[in-house]
């Protein structure tokens, strides 16, 4: 008996806004307080902007653009240096670790998805933006509601972070899995997306859990249809231009999406 999945060996899943924190929010307030600490106003969407790149590259981005750098230049007297970014990766580190373990609920789904794929017979990695200190309650929380993972790369474990490709190389290499068309890559992020395809992985993306729309699952359920439909539909596309070879709302939707997939050929 077939069961749609036959085609992979792997899944590496993404964690905030995949499989625990809907809507990705710990990771913008953690951001938007490093920078007060630092006289910088950061609002939420420049926060989201370069989301999915290990923390100390999503630092250097916010810093590198033109406005942050003004207002960084104006509040602290002198433009942004590589001494200002590991000073605000210092104040990162305890406020992600505080945000990410009070953010850890499992997205709907997601324990019963990785269950599924182990029962059928695929192993589950996993990556992260995060640093390891930072995942460390994460891990705790999510495994106490049922999702542990058989491996996990972290944040500046590889000489580069996504969207360079390397923590899947390192995932599977480490599990011993290849080729690398036989790994489902999913995120929710652009850069989780453009990692996955440069590795040569099938690609998924999530519109309706991460940050794209970034909301909670409860201001999520809340929105209109027609507003959530066109949120959705704008996120839908921005992953698509990323490169994902499949788009869908949520983890939940992952393993029908599959089988969908394979039974029309595709």
């Amino acid at each position: 008996m077939t069961t749609g999945l036959e085609a992979f060996d792997l899944v590496i899943f993404d964690w905030a806004g995949t499989m625990v924190d809907f809507g990705c929010r710990a990771p913008v307030g953690a951001l938007v307080a490093a920078f007060a600490r630092h006289s910088v106003a950061l609002d939420e969407p420049t926060a989201r902007a370069d989301m999915g790149k290990a923390k100390v590259d999503h630092v250097r981005a916010l810093l590198a653009r033109p406005e942050i750098a003004a207002a960084w230049t104006a509040a602290n007297g002198a433009a942004p240096s590589e001494a200002d970014v590991e000073a605000l990766m210092a104040d990162l580190g305890p406020l992600m670790r505080e945000a990410a373990a009070s953010a850890a609920t499992l997205i709907p789904g997601a324990a019963e998805t990785a269950a599924a794929l182990r029962a059928a017979g695929l192993k589950i990695a996993s990556s992260t933006g995060y640093t390891r200190e930072m995942m460390e309650p994460v891990l705790v929380r999510a495994a106490e509601q049922g999702y542990a993972p058989d491996h996990l790369v972290c944040s500046g474990e590889t000489p580069q972070g996504r969207p360079a490709p390397l923590m899947i190389y390192k995932a599977c290499a480490e599990l011993g899995v290849w080729p690398l068309s036989r790994v489902v890559k999913i995120d929710d992020s652009e850069a989780g997306v453009a990692e996955g395809r440069a590795a040569g992985c099938f690609s998924v993306g999530l519109a309706a859990s991460g940050n794209g729309v970034g909301l909670s699952l409860e201001a999520f359920q809340a929105l209109a249809p027609a507003e959530r439909e066109a949120r959705l539909a704008a996120v839908r596309a921005s992953l698509q231009a990323a490169g994902a070879d499949l788009v869908i709302d949520t983890v939940a939707d992952l393993i029908p999406a599959l089988k969908a997939k394979s039974a029309a050929g595709g």
